[in-house]
């Protein structure tokens, strides 16, 4: 089942609804917030620093880099135009902020131009996360920063006991969702070999039980891709999802995934 998001072109106007929705579900997650708060910690920008955002969507991500103090600007970049209009739609009103279409294997900026290059949740789509990572390295200046962050999606379970019924629904969602879910689990050595150096690699955990929209919308997600693959039926997957909620009002849901950030710097 090819992951989604490597095909985005070819998606209908309501799918694209549907991740953009997505997209700020997760990142209004204070969790999710603090996971970007605490990569960018370790980054020691310049004064007016220069950010560029690989893979914006809706520019959630570039949003909260632009309130970060000292940046003086942030670009994001997408090939989707859908989300692109969605992303300067919500960042009306930030002076500080641009988005760009393009790819992330081709990305339309000038070399030595920026001072930091963040690729939020995307290496684990894309066919090429060499070449992604070889244009973040153009787009640095000596001594640039690169952030990667991206979900270890192995890990991603809603199971409470050995055969959980639920547990389907978490491998469907890898597999029709995620290009390669043990990407991260490889990164530090492509990223070495795009040129960076001083490399640290962080681990961020989110578990949700109360209140779990993100969690719920994977869970769908995955029960939807049984139903198109033709695995299971629509009362099935109908059944998943009321099952999911039951334990929600119960108090009983659970669902984790774990997240890993490598910061590097281009040699000098």
């Amino acid at each position: 089942m090819p992951d989604v998001y490597s095909q985005l072109t070819d998606l209908d106007v309501a799918a694209i609804e549907g991740l953009a929705q997505a997209m700020e579900l997760r990142a209004a997650d204070p969790l999710q917030q603090g996971f970007v708060d605490s990569y960018m910690s370790r980054v020691a920008l310049p004064e007016a620093a220069r950010i560029l955002e690989v893979g914006c969507g809706t520019g959630a991500v570039s949003r909260r880099l632009a309130g970060r103090p000292g940046v003086g600007e942030v670009v994001g970049v997408d090939p989707l135009t859908p989300l692109l209009d969605r992303a300067r739609e919500l960042a009306e009103g930030i002076d500080n902020i641009s988005f760009r279409s393009g790819r992330g294997e081709q990305l339309p900026v000038e070399d030595s131009s920026f001072d930091a290059v963040v690729i939020h949740t995307v290496l684990s789509h894309v066919r090429d996360p060499g070449a992604v990572l070889g244009e973040a390295r153009r787009a640095l200046v000596d001594g640039g920063w690169l952030v990667v962050f991206d979900g270890d999606y192995a890990t991603f379970s809603f199971a409470l006991a050995e055969n959980d019924p639920l547990e389907v629904c978490a491998a469907a969602f890898r597999s029709s969702h995620i290009n390669d879910p043990w990407m991260m689990r490889r990164a530090m050595g492509l990223i070495e070999k795009a040129g960076f150096v001083e490399l640290r690699l962080e681990s961020h955990g989110l578990a949700q039980v109360a209140e779990p929209s993100y969690m719920l919308w994977v869970l769908g997600r995955g029960a939807d891709a049984l139903v198109s693959e033709g695995v299971i039926g629509v009362g099935l997957a109908d059944a998943l999802r009321e099952e999911a909620r039951r334990r929600v009002a119960q108090g009983r849901f659970f669902g984790q995934v774990s997240y890993l950030s490598v910061v590097g710097r281009t040699s000098t």
